[in-house]
C-alpha cells in the first residue's frame, strides 16, 4: 500500500559536482530527498531502485547526454511516466527544443538558473506526486473495504443458510412429535415424544438468545451489572451451567481453583455465560471421553482462566478470524451438536466490555484448543478503584476439583 509519509525523490543528473549542490541547495525542502547522479549510466541504476516525481537532466553530458537519457527512460515502463525538466546553458533554438519535447521533456530551465522559477516549478511536481500518492492510498483502501465487504456478504449468507438448517431441524421435530401425538399413544411414547421437543424447544431459546445477546452487544444495547464478585463463584455457576454437556459426552473434567480469593469487578452473569460457553464449546468439540481443564489463577493485575481441551483443534490458518461474528471452521460445523458459532464472538465482545482479552493457542487439527481469558484485577486498570489485588495471590497453590464423567459429582 502507498504511504503518503514517505519522503519524495528528486533525480538530478549533472556531470558536474559543483551543478549538482547548486540544484541540492535551490531545491531543498522537508520531504524532498535528492538523488544526485553525475551520467546517465548512474540515473539509470538510480531509477531502478527509486520512485522518482521529477527529473533535472542537464543536457550536455559525455557519453550519454541528457537527451539519450530522456529516451532510455521513455522506453522502460517504470521511468516513462516521470516528468523530465532539462537544464540547459546551450543556445535555446527551436530545433533543440523540439528534440527535448520529443524525448518528453515538459519544460526548459536556461543556465543560469532564476532560482525563484525552478523552485516554483519544482514545487509543482511536488504537490503532484503526492496527491497521486493519497489518491493510489485512497484506491487501495477502498479496495480493501470493497473486499471486506464482499468477504462478510459471503459469511454473512453462509450464515443464513447455517441459520436456516438450523431452525429447520427442530421444526421438523414439532411436525412430527404433533402428528406422532394425534395417535394413540402409551403414556411412555407421550412422554418420550414431549421431552424430544422440549430438548428442541431448549435449542431453538439457546440460538435466539444467542443472537440476541450479538444483537445488544454490536448495537451497544447490552449493559453490564458490575459488582464485586469472587472468581470462584462465577467458575462453580459456568460449571454447574456446562456440566452436562460434559457429562453427556463422557468427559474427564478437572478445574484448579487458587486457593485464596481473587476478586473482580464485574458481571457475575455474563462473566458466567463467557466460561460457560467456551466449556460447551470444548465439550462439543472433543471427542467423546476426552479431556477437558478450566484452571484459574491471578498474574501480574489480572485473573487468569484458562479453558483447555484435546479435541480437534483449529487450523492455523483460521485462529485470527475464530472471534469473528460469522466465522466458522468447516470441519466444526460436522462435529458441532447443533448451533450458530456465535459463541466465541459472544465470549470476544462480553470480555472487552470488562476491558478484558481473549486468546486461542491451537496446534491444529486434532492437537486440542487452549483458551485464555484475562480480566483486570479489582483495583487495576479496568477494574473498580479500591484496594490494590494481593501480589501473593498468583504464587498461591490451586485447589483442583475433579468431575466424574457421567454423574456430575466432583471429587
Amino acid at each position: 500500500m502507498t504511504n503518503p509519509t514517505k519522503p519524495v525523490h528528486f533525480l538530478l543528473v549533472d556531470d558536474l559536482e559543483e551543478n549538482l549542490l547548486s540544484l541540492e541547495a535551490l531545491l531543498k525542502r522537508e520531504g524532498l530527498v535528492m538523488l544526485k547522479a553525475k551520467s546517465g549510466d548512474e540515473a539509470l541504476e538510480l531509477l531502478l531502485q527509486h520512485d522518482v516525481a521529477l527529473a533535472l537532466l542537464d543536457v550536455q553530458m559525455p557519453d550519454m547526454d541528457g537527451f539519450a537519457l530522456a529516451e532510455f527512460m521513455r522506453g522502460s515502463e517504470r521511468t516513462r511516466h516521470i516528468p523530465i525538466i532539462f537544464v540547459t546553458a546551450g543556445s535555446g533554438d527551436t530545433q533543440r527544443r523540439f528534440r527535448g519535447y520529443e524525448a518528453g521533456a515538459v519544460d526548459f530551465i536556461q543556465k543560469p538558473i532564476e532560482a525563484d522559477i525552478l523552485r516554483s516549478k519544482a514545487n509543482v511536481f511536488f504537490d503532484l506526486y503526492q496527491q497521486r500518492r493519497q489518491i493510489s492510498l485512497q484506491r487501495d483502501e477502498l479496495r480493501a473495504v470493497s473486499e471486506a465487504l464482499r468477504e462478510a456478504d459471503r459469511r454473512k449468507d453462509q450464515f443464513l443458510a447455517m441459520l436456516g438448517h438450523e431452525l429447520r431441524n427442530p421444526i421438523t421435530v414439532f411436525n412430527l412429535g404433533v402428528e406422532l401425538l394425534k395417535q394413540p399413544r402409551t403414556p411412555e411414547d407421550a412422554e418420550a415424544i414431549r421431552a424430544r421437543m422440549e430438548r428442541q424447544v431448549q435449542h431453538l431459546l439457546r440460538l435466539v438468545d444467542d443472537l440476541l445477546d450479538i444483537a445488544r452487544i454490536s448495537g451497544g444495547k447490552i449493559s453490564l451489572h458490575k459488582e464485586r464478585v469472587e472468581l470462584k463463584t462465577i467458575l462453580h455457576s459456568a460449571i454447574e451451567s456446562s456440566r452436562p454437556n460434559l457429562d453427556a459426552a463422557e468427559h474427564s473434567f478437572t478445574a484448579h481453583f487458587p486457593s485464596e480469593p481473587v476478586w473482580l469487578h464485574a458481571d457475575h452473569t455474563r462473566l458466567a455465560q463467557v466460561v460457560s460457553n467456551l466449556l460447551n464449546n470444548a465439550a462439543k468439540y472433543t471427542p467423546r471421553g476426552g479431556t477437558v481443564t478450566l484452571a484459574a489463577r491471578s498474574h501480574s493485575g489480572f485473573a487468569e482462566i484458562e479453558v483447555k481441551d484435546d479435541g480437534i483443534g483449529i487450523p492455523q490458518d483460521m485462529q485470527a478470524g475464530i472471534f469473528e461474528i460469522f466465522s466458522q471452521v468447516a470441519e466444526h460445523r460436522k462435529q458441532s451438536a447443533g448451533g450458530l458459532g456465535v459463541g466465541l464472538a459472544l465470549v470476544q465482545q462480553l470480555i472487552a466490555l470488562h476491558d478484558g482479552s481473549v486468546e486461542v493457542e491451537s496446534e491444529g487439527r486434532g492437537r486440542g484448543s487452549t483458551f485464555v481469558v484475562r480480566i483486570p484485577l479489582e483495583g487495576t486498570r479496568g477494574g473498580r478503584s479500591g484496594p490494590a489485588p494481593d501480589a501473593a495471590l498468583a504464587q498461591d497453590g490451586p485447589d483442583v476439583t475433579t468431575f466424574d464423567s457421567g454423574t456430575g459429582q466432583g471429587r
